[in-house]
């Protein structure tokens, strides 16, 4: 530690000239000299504290470049993974659909199957229905000749 300057005779002196005993001045001036030079900080213990505030300040950036680094790499790899699970379940999403329609499709075309088969079914009774006519007409005409 570097040594304050106090001018302890001058302190002895006053004190001395305030009625205080020169012994006990300067018992008195010396105690707080000791005080002083104990528990005051000094130029050096400053820039001592300062270095010291400096190398924790850079630790501290450092471990937070670290943290963020990490942090960064933590959050791609939580991207990626994200990202393989939403194409994982689009292509699941687009096999499901693709099944769908291939279902919609298959009843479309039983549907059609089963139209088809009812309108040839309603063709053959129409034409009955229309033979049926035509006969029961004809038969009427022959009986209606025969009358006259």
């Amino acid at each position: 530690m570097t040594p304050l300057i106090l001018d302890t005779h001058a302190a002895v002196n006053e004190l001395v000239s305030a009625g205080m005993p020169e012994r006990q001045a300067e018992t008195v001036v010396r105690q707080q000299a000791k005080l002083l030079e104990q528990n005051l900080a000094t130029k050096t213990d400053i820039e001592a504290l300062r270095q010291a505030t400096k190398t924790d300040i850079e630790a501290l950036r450092q471990a937070t470049k670290t943290d963020i680094e990490a942090l960064r790499q933590a959050t791609k790899t939580d991207i990626e993974a994200l990202r393989q699970a939403t194409k994982t379940d689009i292509e699941a999403l687009r096999q499901e659909t693709k099944t769908d329609i291939a279902a919609i499709k298959a009843d479309i075309e039983a549907l059609r199957q089963e139209t088809k088969t009812d309108i040839e079914a309603a063709k053959v009774d129409l034409i009955k229905w229309i033979f049926g006519v035509n006969l029961g007409t004809a038969s009427l005409i022959v009986a209606l000749i025969k009358l006259l």
